[in-house]
Order: C-alpha cells, then sequence, then structure tokens
C-alpha cells in the first residue's frame, strides 16, 4: 500500500475510533497530540478519568494483527508521552488515567466493527 493511501487508511482509522468513543460518552481532550516522547492518537476523558488511546489499523492479520502491533517498546513509549501531556496539561494530572487500544483491521474497516481494549496497559 503506498504511504499517502495508508496514511488516509490511518486517519479514517481514528476518525472512525473518534467519532465511536464520542458515541460511547467519552469527551475528546487531544487529538494526534505531539511532544519530544511521541505521539497520542487520542486523549479522550471518561467521567473523571484520562483516557489516552492509541488507534491501530492493520490491512492484514498477519503478524499478530492490530491489538498485538502494541508491544512493549510502543507501550513504553506511550506512557512516557501521556508523563509528558499531563506535565504539559496540568488541569488533568491529578485525575485517574488508563490507555486503551482500538484496532480495526482489513479492508474498507469504516463499517468494520472495531476492537476497544480498556485497560490495554498498565503504566
Amino acid at each position: 500500500m503506498p504511504d499517502g493511501s495508508r496514511q488516509a487508511a490511518g486517519i479514517a482509522a481514528e476518525q472512525q475510533a473518534l467519532h465511536y468513543l464520542q458515541a460511547q460518552g467519552l469527551q475528546l481532550l487531544a487529538q494526534n497530540w505531539r511532544c519530544k516522547r511521541g505521539e497520542l492518537d487520542l486523549v479522550m476523558l471518561d467521567g473523571d478519568t484520562v483516557v489516552f488511546v492509541e488507534v491501530r489499523y492493520r490491512l492484514h492479520v498477519g503478524f499478530g494483527g492490530a491489538l498485538a502491533s502494541v508491544d512493549t517498546r510502543k507501550q513504553q513509549k506511550l506512557v512516557l508521552a501521556a508523563q509528558y501531556f499531563l506535565q504539559q496539561e496540568a488541569r488533568w494530572a491529578n485525575q485517574p488515567c488508563r490507555f486503551d487500544v482500538i484496532a480495526l483491521q482489513g479492508r474498507g474497516h469504516s463499517g468494520t466493527p472495531l476492537d476497544w481494549l480498556k485497560n490495554a496497559f498498565d503504566s
């Protein structure tokens, strides 16, 4: 898949995840939040809990699919970026936090159900 198509698919997957989470009552705090430590796809508020959401899209299930792509190294990068976010956005620093993963797989994912793994890993 060409880079442009891959990027467009990733953006579409992230938008689908965002709309899904908003339909579940979560509020968007930040999208594609970048810092020197990495990027946070979505930062949401679920009640009083700050939720750092990693959106993963894979066309094929090979190599374990979308959920398996959030390995220990990726988790560590997300934790560091989340810590930096909380330092920069002090109003959220004392709220409970969790890390979720939303996984989408296959072609035409906009109509495909997504997997929402709450508390995907501990910080």
